[in-house]
């Protein structure tokens, strides 16, 4: 369906951006003297909007995928409907990127953010272990 409706040549797309913004699905921003109003998404291509919409569903089933791990940690924060937008908006690049640079998808993995920030998910431990009464030591292993 995405080559059906975008030809297939990602040459037109300048970047990614410019592809999820063509859908509709690029973050919307409406901030004016430092007042952040409801930022609405773009009306785009309603079918790759629906398609894209429907894959984002499914991508945040899977429990230990990145799209469902992205997903979760950002609907704790900004709600859920604002994080599937953000899976769909990631979907629209990755598409690019495979059909621009010809190469497959590669999935990140669910502990994508632990190995990225590996203190953070030692604090969030700590932080949480705590809140149950509980006192946790890290010590590295002696290889």
């Amino acid at each position: 369906m995405v080559v059906a409706e975008t030809g297939g040549d990602m040459a037109q797309f300048a970047s990614a951006q410019c592809l999820a913004s063509w859908i509709g699905v690029c973050p919307g921003q409406n901030e004016s003297a430092g007042v952040n109003r409801s930022g609405r998404t773009r009306p785009g291509n309603k079918n790759l909007k629906r398609l894209l919409g429907i894959a984002a569903m499914v991508a945040i089933r899977k429990r230990d995928s990145y799209l469902g791990v992205f997903f979760r940690r950002l609907a704790a924060r900004r709600g859920g409907k604002r994080a599937l937008v953000a899976v769909m908006h990631k979907l629209a690049i990755a598409i690019w990127h495979v059909l621009h640079d010809h190469a497959p998808y590669r999935e990140l993995g669910a502990d994508h953010f632990t190995r990225r920030d590996p203190e953070r998910a030692m604090r969030r431990m700590i932080k949480e272990a705590n809140s149950l009464g509980l006192t946790i030591r890290f010590e590295p292993i002696a290889a």
